[in-house]
């Protein structure tokens, strides 16, 4: 689908793109092309989307994948969506599309994705609490999104960056960066004020902490991030025995002074199986090279 399409069959159906909906739609064939690409599809696959929109990438996912679960939240799309491959159709194949709000879908009908992949245009204003949810324990095995540029700086970064934060170790947690480009403005209709980028995120083939340790994780990630530019052996200590914080401190050579912000995925990984008593030591994981 061109600009010209998506021109046309919005005015000929008097559809009004919204801004708190994020709806910048992809256009440019050659980043589609792209994404497609990223996700290593095969027949095999099954693909969650979110946000369709009106379907350009749905268009080749279906082409590639054998099944694919759009889910898109505007119910004027979604009528478009349906109408073009209806249900049942030979044209529609294993395609489903299904109306309603992909992070409230996600937290009200939990579900097991690690068969699947996510390959999707995320709407910007819900794209990063939509990775979270997606990153948990039974998430997709491989998680192609397109998102705002800071916020993948965010997903990609390291130790020590300015854009190393909460997101960052909630997502990396369970999935590790593989690959990622920029995505200009003009790309999108109508244009966003921002660049954007497309992340490739694949699930850890051994988990770096045990499900029972997770909520103890992201406490202590939280907490370490709540304010900043203060030490977090000091933010800790007001939810955690002070005794048992300085011992693992010491056990992980952290400094009583270290601010979260230098802080390693593996050492936030390694407190959290220590306040947990019943959760073995966490495995190491390899280490990653940044954003550039």
């Amino acid at each position: 689908m061109k600009l010209t399409d998506m021109r046309r069959v919005l005015a000929a159906r008097g559809i009004r793109l919204t801004k708190s909906l994020g709806q910048n739609f992809l256009h440019d064939a050659n980043q589609l092309r792209r994404i497609v690409a990223a996700a290593e599809l095969t027949r095999a696959d099954r693909v969650l989307e979110i946000g369709p929109g009106l379907g350009p990438l749905t268009e080749r996912l279906r082409a590639r994948a054998g099944e694919v679960l759009a889910i898109e939240k505007d119910a004027q799309l979604a009528r478009f969506l349906q109408e073009r491959w209806p249900p049942g159709s030979p044209a529609a194949g294993a395609l489903r599309i299904l109306t309603d709000d992909a992070l409230e879908f996600l937290r009200r009908e939990p579900r097991d994705w690690r068969q699947w992949k996510l390959v999707a245009n995320l709407p910007y204003s819900v794209a990063s609490p939509i990775l979270v949810e997606l990153a948990g324990d039974r998430g997709p095995q491989r998680l192609v999104a397109t998102l705002q540029l800071e916020v993948a700086r965010r997903l990609m970064a390291q130790p020590g960056s300015p854009d190393y934060g909460v997101l960052t170790l909630l997502v990396q947690l369970n999935c590790q960066p593989q690959t990622w480009f920029r995505i200009p403005a003009a790309c999108f209709f109508p244009e966003p004020d921002v660049d954007s980028a497309c992340v490739c995120l694949v699930r850890r083939p051994r988990p770096l902490l045990p499900p029972e340790s997770r909520d103890a994780f992201v406490r202590i990630v939280k907490r370490a991030f709540s304010q900043r530019r203060k030490m977090m052996f000091k933010l800790l200590k007001a939810d955690w025995p002070q005794p048992r914080l300085a011992a693992l401190f010491r056990q992980l050579d952290l400094s009583p002074q270290v601010r979260a912000e230098t802080v390693s995925l593996e050492q936030f990984a390694h407190l959290a199986a220590g306040l947990h008593p019943g959760s073995p030591a966490p495995a190491p994981a390899p280490q990653r090279g940044a954003l550039r």
